[in-house]
């Protein structure tokens, strides 16, 4: 059994706690008040009251650690230690009741994100990891796929939807990795698409203009169980940028190159 230190005791009793609200909530989700963000992005009492929970839990063990929330954005804390929150990554999914979502915190200590988990409170799958002590689902160490050939390798991806994203650049990577993999798949959840990377579910994922609270602590995990993250230009700045590439050695670099090729080409460019 993986020995899981103070920190991950007081992370895992906070995300168990708001996982169990959204799985009650899940369970009446057509009686949940929805209120709307912007085009295609809803926001729910749920969300809110995991936030609230996460915020109350941690904030208690760990008093004076700042937060980065997805609903209630930044509080300041100590200058070197903050919390980067998602409390429900998979809203939609939630809200048209696919049990397919997510509870995802990662602990940033100065510029370094040093421990994240990403919770899916439906299947009871606890996906967390600590900087240079490896990644874990439940007891059990993950390591990325082993994959060499993209032609055999199935990629998550996220689609930018509504008015979000350039749908057109979009839709030219899609085609050049569908062209070159055995399969793309698109889940709804950015979180678990990295720790499905991590745990060798997938063999690598893609997607553009995601938030650091959508991937902070999936990076650590995917790097933890072996694996490459970088941004769409090949740099180590995924974080902050919100562009992200992620898979093994063996890919990393034909991944890349297809979706950096792909993203250079202008939408009016002839085929």
């Amino acid at each position: 059994m993986a020995a899981r230190s103070a920190l991950f005791t007081v992370m895992d009793r906070a995300v168990r706690k708001a996982g169990r609200a959204l799985v009650r909530d899940f369970g009446e989700v057509e009686n949940l008040q929805v209120s709307v963000k912007g085009p295609g992005d809803f926001v729910s009492n749920a969300d809110r009251r995991a936030e609230a929970t996460l915020r109350e839990e941690l904030a208690r063990a760990r008093p004076g650690y700042g937060f980065l929330m997805e609903e209630s954005g930044e509080v300041a804390g100590d200058g070197l230690h903050r919390w980067i929150i998602d409390p429900l990554d998979g809203t939609t999914n939630f809200l048209h009741s696919i049990p397919h979502f997510a509870i995802s915190v990662a602990l940033e200590r100065g510029k370094d994100v040093v421990a994240g988990m990403i919770y899916n409170p439906v299947l009871d799958e606890m996906y967390w990891a600590e900087r240079g002590h490896g990644a874990f689902l439940n007891d059990r160490r993950l390591r990325v796929s082993a994959r060499r050939d993209l032609s055999s390798a199935v990629i998550g991806t996220g689609i930018p939807f509504q008015t979000r994203g350039d749908h057109p650049a979009y839709l030219k990577t899609l085609a050049a990795v569908m062209a070159r993999t055995a399969g793309v798949r698109r889940i709804g959840a950015a979180a678990l698409d990295l720790a499905y990377v991590a745990a060798g579910r997938f063999d690598g994922f893609w997607e553009s203009d995601l938030n650091a609270w959508d991937v902070a602590a999936g990076i650590l995990m995917v790097r933890e169980a072996g694996g490459f993250v970088e941004d769409i230009d090949g740099r180590d700045t995924a974080l902050n940028t919100g562009n992200i590439i992620a898979t093994n050695g063996h890919l990393l670099g034909p991944l890349g190159r297809i979706v950096r090729n792909a993203a250079k080409e202008s939408p009016q460019s002839p085929a």
